[in-house]
């Protein structure tokens, strides 16, 4: 990694499964900060700290003092720069700058985002957070910025391919069953979980998550059996009717044998079932800015 790099990865539990997803920021070869999941701190603090080991280093977890805000949009960097001094244009795709003052507020800035669309994620003390939320969406009003809940921001990583914890990612899901193998280097010196998932590659993957489109009316919902052969071979991780696309998608655990482009599925919905087919899961072309 570069110094002001972002690295996307996985945390893993001894057996395969997913402790979390995360961010990995590189100050420099000695510093980084992680960027977790909010609803998953006091686990991952407590699983990072059981786990130190004899590692010679010091870890601080700084989440109570730190608010983020995600602004996100092809107009975020333009609506953004009127903010701020610095070329904003400069910050490469996956990388971070500090110290960019944002209507006079001390940020960390970084392009990144969960929606599919160029954006940044913006880092600031606690106390800031509510002035420089109100500063950019009034900022960026007259060019249509405004605030987006959890509903739509998990519609757009769902249509992008991007992971939730709960959903995709799990305890008791492998990165391998996830699709995101490329983020557990294997012939990387050893991890927790490695043994695990090199059994598991060696053997061949029993399920996977794979994408569906239903074909009947209906739409499927997290936790939702799949059916294929008039028995259960998989559950939704997420569904919904894609704002995007016009038509009701998802994501499904399925057994290995049903994975296949266009096998036929059921999703039970309710009290009735509804035809469904696979498909890939690129439902929509990520816009970043590389």
């Amino acid at each position: 990694m570069n110094e002001n790099q972002i690295i996307y990865s996985l945390m893993c539990y001894p057996d395969g499964g997913i402790v979390d997803d995360l961010l990995v920021y590189k100050y420099t070869n000695n510093h980084y900060m992680l960027v977790i999941n909010a609803g998953n701190v006091d686990k991952d603090v407590e699983w990072m700290k059981n786990n130190i080991g004899a590692y010679d280093m010091q870890f601080a977890d700084i989440s109570p003092d730190i608010s983020e805000v995600a602004f996100q949009g092809p107009k975020a960097e333009e609506i953004l720069q009127e903010l701020t001094d610095t070329n904003l244009s400069e910050i490469a795709f996956f990388y971070f700058k500090e110290n960019v003052k944002i209507a006079g507020r001390n940020c960390l800035v970084s392009r990144t985002g969960y929606t599919g669309e160029d954006g940044f994620e913006i880092y600031m003390k606690h106390e800031d957070a509510e002035y420089l939320w109100d500063k950019i969406l009034e900022t960026g009003k007259a060019k249509g910025a405004k605030p987006a809940g959890l509903g739509s921001r998990d519609t757009l990583r769902f249509e992008a391919n991007l992971p939730l914890y709960g959903n995709e990612l799990s305890a008791e899901i492998t990165p391998l069953e996830a699709g995101f193998g490329m983020f557990v280097k294997l012939n990387k010196p050893g991890f927790i979980g490695k043994e695990a998932l090199e059994k598991q590659k060696a053997e061949g993957l029993k399920r996977k998550i794979v994408g569906f489109e239903m074909i009947e009316p209906g739409i499927p919902r997290h936790g939702y059996d799949v059916l294929a052969d008039g028995k259960i071979i998989g559950f939704v991780t997420t569904g919904y009717n894609s704002p995007t696309l016009k038509k009701n998608i998802g994501l499904a655990m399925v057994d290995i044998k049903y994975s296949e482009l266009d096998t036929p599925l059921e999703i039970q919905i309710r009290k009735k079932t509804a035809k469904a087919k696979v498909v890939g899961r690129k439902f929509y072309t990520k816009h970043y800015k590389k």
